[in-house]
Parts: C-alpha cells; structure tokens; sequence
C-alpha cells in the first residue's frame, strides 16, 4: 500500500484521517474519573468513538503508544501512524460483537483501525470474510474499503500497552468506555465473540456492570466455549469463546484455519438465527 503523506504522528484530530470522528473540540479525559464521565454523556456512538479517540487517562499507555508512533518499525518508517486510542469499528447496530484484548503497536495503533495491520488482523479478517461477516478478507489501513457484515469489533483496551499487557489501573480506567460501547449496542447484537480470555472476563466484567445476570460461577473460557447470558433489559445474547488468533497460538497450531472458521461460523448461524 503507498505511504501516506499529509499527517503527523501521531494524527491530529479533524485532519481527515478516514473514520476519524474526532474534532479540536472533542472533550479529552485526563484521568479515570473523566473516563466515566465523557463515556457517560456521549449519547450516542459517534460522539462515544470520537471520545474514545482522543484520550488520556493512562500516562504510562499515552506515553508508549506516542514513543511508538514516532519512533515507528522500519518496516513503515515512511508511514504516519495513528498513534491514539482505537475506536469500536463497524455497523453501529451489528448482530455479532467481537471483542479483544487491545491494539498492537505496529497494527492498530498505526492503522487507525482495531485488528488492522498486523498478522493476529489477517488472519482474523480472512476468517471472517471466509465465513460471511466481512466484504474483503484483509484489512491492510483505515479507509481500504473492508467493511464488517453484520458485526463490530472492539477492544477492551482502548492504547497499545508495552509488551502487549496493560495493567489491572489501565483497564479499569478504560472499562466505561466499553461499558458505554456495549449499552449503546447490546439491543441488535445476537453473539459476543470474545478472542482469548481476556476479551472473555472483560465480556463477563462488562456485561455485570450494565446489570446483566452473569452466571455464577462465572462461566470458564475456552475454544468454542458457548454461553447464554440474558441482557440487562431482555431477550440474551450468546458469548463464544475463541483462542486469540496471536502469533503465538498460529504459529504452534494451537489455533488453525478451520478452529477459528468454526467459532466464526458457528457467530454467524446464532446472528442469522
């Protein structure tokens, strides 16, 4: 894909980044109390991204993911990267929610696009658009023309954290912004595909903390794990677990083509049903 020019690293808001939402004036959270509050009073999805986009609540997080974009991997060195916190991306009212762990800082956090631009993004996006929920099957940049079938994606963690793990504060402080993401698209969504057990206990967290019964004990994750959760005002959504699609699980084997195929399929058919 030819570099990029016209932007700075990380991108200012409003300078036409595709599926940047965010302006000058979007209200910036400095701390976790802020957090809360802008999530809170966004009212709608597109103000909730826009606010997403333009934190800075964790300085350890804003710290790493802006010494990422500037400093870059030389693979990209004549690429701008996004280098801020990473919106929930696809159909404002999907039928599938896929949720993950955070960014990567050379895919994401450069890309401006969650689960775009890195090895875990291609073999996710090949999966999906194998099975339906995706119009192309790579995601390569914002703006590249994929687009999800019925589904969004969004990651627990908004930042790219060092050595992929954020910390028990940096979660915490990023929790209402899922909070908010899933009550503002909870009513359409049939199935939560959790990827790793990380997405999987912050599905279970956030589900709890929007008044839904979750099931005590709290439901074990595992490949291909299935669970009915009531939702908070009615009706249930159906939460699968699926091993992260990390280099980690490809390139062992613990997670294959047809493994992932199958979880996807199988959000697929419970989203037609």
């Amino acid at each position: 894909m030819p570099a990029r020019t016209g932007f700075t690293s990380p991108v200012t808001p409003g300078t036409g980044w595709p599926d940047d939402v965010a302006t000058p004036a979007t209200p910036v959270a400095h701390d976790a109390a802020e957090v809360g509050e802008l999530a809170a009073g966004a009212g709608s999805l597109r103000e909730l991204d826009a606010r997403v986009s333009v934190c800075r609540a964790c300085p350890r997080l804003v710290e790493w993911r802006e010494d990422v974009a500037v400093t870059k991997r030389r693979a990209f060195a004549d690429e701008p990267y996004w280098g801020r916190p990473i919106p929930g991306w696809g159909e404002a009212e999907p039928r599938v929610l896929v949720v993950g762990l955070a960014p990567a800082a050379h895919g994401g956090n450069r890309t401006g696009r969650i689960f775009t631009g890195d090895r875990s993004g291609d073999w996710l996006f090949a999966s999906l658009h194998r099975t339906g929920l995706a119009a192309q099957a790579t995601s390569v940049h914002a703006g590249d023309g994929q687009r999800l079938i019925g589904g969004r994606m969004v990651a627990a963690v908004r930042c790219a954290p060092p050595a992929n793990k954020p910390t028990t504060d940096e979660r915490d402080a990023c929790a209402p912004w899922l909070e908010e993401e899933f009550r503002l698209v909870l009513p359409s969504v049939r199935v939560i595909v959790a990827l790793g057990s990380y997405g999987w206990d912050a599905t279970l967290r956030t589900m709890a903390a929007l008044g839904a019964p979750v099931p005590r004990p709290r439901p074990k994750f595992g490949h291909a794990a299935e669970v009915t959760i009531p939702k908070p005002a009615g009706d249930t959504v159906r939460l699968l677990g699926c091993f992260h699609p990390s280099q980690q699980n490809t390139f062992t084997g613990r997670l294959t083509e047809p493994m992932l195929d199958a979880v996807m399929a199988r959000a697929k058919e419970v989203s037609d049903d």
